[in-house]
């Protein structure tokens, strides 16, 4: 039997301190750059929003792919938008290094004429496409939060890691979308988190379902990580939980307890999907039960189609089977208090299921 690789979450005083880090709070040096974006590092600042009119937009700004560390500096804009009538919009925005600047000391990002700006509270965001140009604010509503050290660490030696910052993890977003020319006011709410590392993302995970919600006064942020198999698939939950935007609820090293149901095989990606995830997770005589219910695919693509023909066929040949999905439906929080129900909420949200490499096996 294959001896199990550690991996692990550190909370202790001394990681904190070994780190760097504040363990009372998120300080403005955390959401600036955290690498040099050289060979073996990758790192992004992502932002997304569920706006108003329907729509559903996301962008984001990366050093290059985590799946290609190794890779010298290649600064990499992405856009999705869904819009209301649900035509889909996607841009890719590729620029020479000498096109990329980032602050260490703050979140300023600047690849090409794209900006990517703010103080862990208020952002500006600007993107300018071939066919979408965007300008836009994000006002935190929620203050930033780390969970614990906001690292995995996998290694004998902690060689390795993967880390992520919620730097907004609920605001508001309002200004300007132009599609083809053709300009329109938008607002919503946002998000927007930092993440990065030293390993290609595919040699330490398996697969992640991470989502977030507007669940009537509450906001949640949840994830549910599964190491890969050197690792011996160990699991991390994580969980934050606002009301009004000051935090109830955050994960600990034992909770919250993560549940899935539903399970059944997607057609076009061949991976396993869940109808349900639930997050359940116990503070005293408290207690928060988050649950997710599938009811559409927004989105499910094969990593391998995505790219060149050539490396096309060189994943195929090394039986490289990634994939992303997207899903829609509700998120319903129960609140009870001694083991009675005291509150009980829904509304839309959306999640996602990530795979970075082949399905879980025993």
């Amino acid at each position: 039997m294959k001896k199990i690789i550690p991996s692990s979450i550190r909370l202790r005083k001394e990681d904190f301190q070994n780190l760097g880090l504040n363990p009372a709070r998120v300080e403005l040096w955390e959401d600036g750059m955290r690498t040099d974006g050289g060979r073996g590092s990758y790192e992004w600042w992502y932002f997304d929003s569920h706006l108003d009119n329907g729509g559903k937009l996301v962008i984001v700004f990366l050093t290059k792919s985590f799946v290609t560390p190794n890779r010298p500096l290649t600064p990499t804009v992405t856009l999705q938008y869904d819009a209301p009538d649900g035509t889909h919009y996607e841009e890719l925005l590729t620029y020479p290094a000498a096109k990329f600047f980032a602050s260490r000391e703050h979140c300023d990002v600047k690849i090409g004429e794209n900006v990517f700006s703010g103080d862990l509270h208020a952002y500006t965001i600007r993107l300018s496409g071939k066919q979408v140009n965007a300008e836009l604010t994000l006002t935190g509503r929620v203050p930033a939060w780390r969970p614990g050290t906001g690292q995995i660490f996998f290694g004998e030696h902690d060689e390795h890691f993967f880390a992520w910052l919620p730097s907004v993890p609920e605001g508001s977003v309002e200004g300007e979308l132009t599609i083809n020319g053709q300009s329109q006011r938008i607002t919503g709410t946002g998000y927007h988190d930092h993440n990065w590392g030293n390993v290609s993302m595919l040699r330490l995970m398996n697969h992640w379902y991470w989502g977030r919600a507007k669940i009537g006064e509450y906001t949640v942020i949840s994830s549910f990580i599964t190491a890969e198999k050197k690792y011996g698939y160990r699991t991390f939950p994580v969980f934050l939980l606002a009301k009004n935007g000051i935090m109830v609820a955050q994960s600990t090293l034992d909770s919250p307890a993560f549940s899935q149901s539903g399970e059944h095989l997607d057609d076009v990606t061949k991976k396993p999907v869940h109808d349900e995830l639930v997050y359940d997770h116990t503070n005293g005589n408290e207690r928060y039960v988050v649950t997710y219910r599938r009811e559409k695919d927004i989105l499910r693509t094969r990593f391998v189609d995505t790219l060149p023909l050539p490396a096309r066929l060189l994943a195929k040949l090394i039986g490289f089977s990634g994939a992303y999905l997207r899903f829609s439906g509700t998120a319903s929080l129960e609140h009870f208090v001694g083991g009675e129900l005291v509150e009980q909420v829904s509304d839309p949200a959306i999640w996602e299921l990530m795979y970075f490499g082949h399905t879980q096996k025993s």
